[in-house]
This record gives C-alpha cells, structure tokens and sequence, in this order.
C-alpha cells in the first residue's frame, strides 16, 4: 500500500511514529475527450488571452482576486516561509471525544494509518487506549501545505485518520433555499411514513451497494472492446514551415535562370541611304 506521508502522532509526552495510507479509491472509469473526426485526445493548454501566446510554468505566479479583475500578487518564497512555519510532521492529538458528538457533514478523507519503524507497541497502547475509552483524538495535521482538522479513530483492527472540515467550512442551513420552516403534515401521514421506514429498516452492509451506472459503463466498454470497434488516434503530422519552403523554391527557380549578357560598347548608328540627284 503505497505511503502518502511519514510522521508522528503524539499525544501527552507518547510519540508514535506513523505512515498513512489512503483508505479509499475512486473507482470512476475516467474519460477522456477525443476529436470526433480524427479521435486524437484534446490537448489543454495554459494560454494568456491577452498575450495570445501559451504559457510556461516559470512564467506563473499565484493570486488572491480581491474584485473583479483585480489581484494581490503573491511570491512563491512568501508561501514558502507560510509552509516552513507548519512543516512539523506531527499529528498532534488536541482532545478526546465521544465519536457521535461530530455530525457526518463534517467528515472529508480517510487514511489508514501504520506505525513506523518503532512505533509497534506505542500504537498498539493507542488503539487499545482508544477502544476501551470509547474515544476518539481530535488531531491537527499539515498536508499538502494546507492545516486540516481529524480524527483518529479505529476501525477494525487499525487506526483511522480522517480530516474533517473547520466549522467554518461547513455553510450554515438557514442559506438554503426553500425550506419549509412548520411541520404541516398530519399525523396520519406521519404514521404512514414511519411505519414505512420501519419496513425498510435493515443492517447496514455496505457489500449490498453497487455503483451500476459504472457497472453498465464498464460492461459497455467491454462489449464494444471485444467487437473490435476501438478507434485509433491520428499521429500528428509533421509541421512544414510553408514560408521557408516557398522561399526555397523561389531560390532554386532564380539559380537556374539564364543570366542575361549585357553589351557596354555601343554599335555606331547606321546611316540613312539619300536619294540620288538627277542628272540635269
């Protein structure tokens, strides 16, 4: 399982050192866009609209847009000494908590978590620690220059990192458009729609559930793979500098032009015969 990020998790004066692991996958059949005539994948380019020119990555710098069209230009060494100043590898464990106390709306990612060289018995003291409390640790972690919230919990037999958003990342309710501030049903609709989530009530058994739009999609690449109807992109055709070439041709057609001779001496002008006179 591939490592994402080496660290510790501390709490009191315990330090474990840790790797995470990214606990889940996305599973999505990625699509690519293709030229409809010649099937040749589209290429994204950073280009300057004003410039008309494409861009490097050297020549980009990064912005705040304050109004519209308006930026504060912020330099790379200036978010640099921003990173250096939280670049502590450290899952630090603020609190202990009961786990039913944070609303599912705040959770992000989930990451496995796995001791270090030399933090076996260190972790397994966290893990058992943690089940018999029935708590979980409300930790601080930097990734990816950003300072996230999380968790550490366990599940099953291993401990669980999972970030979860500041509160106030989270919009407030009363933003949402629409919603009916009185209860204006009866009580026998409420009766009827009670006992029909007690009918459909059930274990949640996550092995039930099917992503089937992917499934479908899957089973449609697959038919129209193994019925031969794969198109086969274009391979970009050399670019020929037209004016160089016209230059070229224009140049081998005067070579081999006959040069003209010109004659410096000058022949002298001949004379105009005259009438003879006649004899008186």
């Amino acid at each position: 399982m591939h490592t994402i990020w080496k660290g510790s998790i501390s709490f009191g004066l315990v330090n474990i050192p840790i790797k995470l692991h990214s606990a889940t996958e996305d599973r999505d059949i990625k699509l690519r866009s293709l030229h409809k005539e010649c099937h040749t994948p589209i290429k994204y380019e950073k280009v300057c609209p004003v410039c008309e020119k494409e861009i490097d990555h050297s020549d980009i710098v990064k912005g705040y847009e304050v109004t519209k069209g308006k930026f504060v230009v912020l330099e790379e060494d200036e978010l640099n000494q921003i990173k250096e100043t939280n670049a502590e590898k450290t899952v630090e464990i603020l609190d202990f908590i009961k786990i039913d106390e944070i609303d599912p709306i705040f959770y992000d990612r989930s990451y496995f978590v796995s001791p270090n060289d030399g933090g076996k018995k260190a972790y397994t003291l966290l893990r058992k620690a943690l089940l018999t409390s029935g708590k979980v640790g409300i930790a601080k972690i930097t990734m990816r220059s950003k300072e996230q919230l999380s968790v550490v919990r366990v599940y099953e037999n291993t401990l669980v990192m999972e970030t979860i958003h500041y509160p106030d990342e989270v919009r407030i309710t009363n933003d949402v458009p629409n919603v009916p501030e009185n209860d204006d049903v009866s009580e026998k609709e409420l009766e009827t729609a009670t006992m029909l989530i007690e009918q459909l009530t059930s274990e949640f058994q996550p092995e039930n559930y099917h992503d089937e739009y992917r499934e479908r999609l899957s089973q449609l690449i697959e038919s129209k793979q193994t019925g031969e109807k794969v198109v086969t992109a274009k391979e970009k055709a050399p670019k020929e500098n037209v004016t160089d070439l016209m230059a070229a041709l224009q140049a081998s057609i005067d070579s081999t032009k006959p040069e003209k001779k010109t004659d410096t001496k000058k022949k002298p002008a001949k004379k105009k015969p005259t009438a003879k006179k006649k004899a008186q």
